[in-house]
C-alpha cells in the first residue's frame, strides 16, 4: 500500500521560510518522478514543483526562485524548501508522483502565510 505522509507546514510572516517534507513507503521512490502540488481555498489543485528520477527540475511560474524541490532517494522523502513566502502561497500542500496518482494524495500539510 502506497502512503505518501506530508508534514513541516506552519503559519509564517511574509518572508518567512518553511521546508516541507513527504516520506514515502510502498512505492520504489526512486524510480519516481515526483512532484509537490498546493490547493488553495476556493481553487483548484495546482503544480509546484517537480523533480525526476535524475534531478531534473521544474517550478510553477510563481515558485521559480524562492521554492527548492529535492529528494533523498536513500531515505525515500522528498522536500521542498519554501523561502520568501507570501501570503498567497497559502494553501494545503501535497506530495504524489508526477504525473499524479489519484491514489496517492495523502492528507497534506497547511502552509498559512500571515501578518
Amino acid at each position: 500500500q502506497v502512503q505518501l505522509v506530508e508534514s513541516g507546514g506552519g503559519s509564517v510572516q511574509p518572508g518567512g521560510s518553511l521546508r516541507l517534507s513527504c516520506a514515502a513507503s510502498g512505492i520504489m521512490f526512486q524510480f519516481y518522478a515526483m512532484g509537490w502540488y498546493r490547493q488553495a481555498p476556493g481553487k483548484q489543485r495546482e503544480l509546484v514543483a517537480v523533480i525526476t528520477t535524475g534531478g531534473n527540475t521544474n517550478y510553477g511560474d510563481s515558485m521559480k526562485g524562492r521554492f527548492t524541490i529535492s529528494r533523498a532517494n536513500a531515505k525515500n522523502t522528498l522536500y521542498l524548501q519554501m523561502n520568501s513566502l507570501k501570503p498567497e502561497d497559502t494553501a494545503v500542500y501535497y506530495c504524489n508522483i508526477n504525473p499524479p496518482s489519484p491514489q496517492y494524495w495523502g492528507q497534506g500539510t497547511q502552509v498559512t502565510v500571515s501578518s
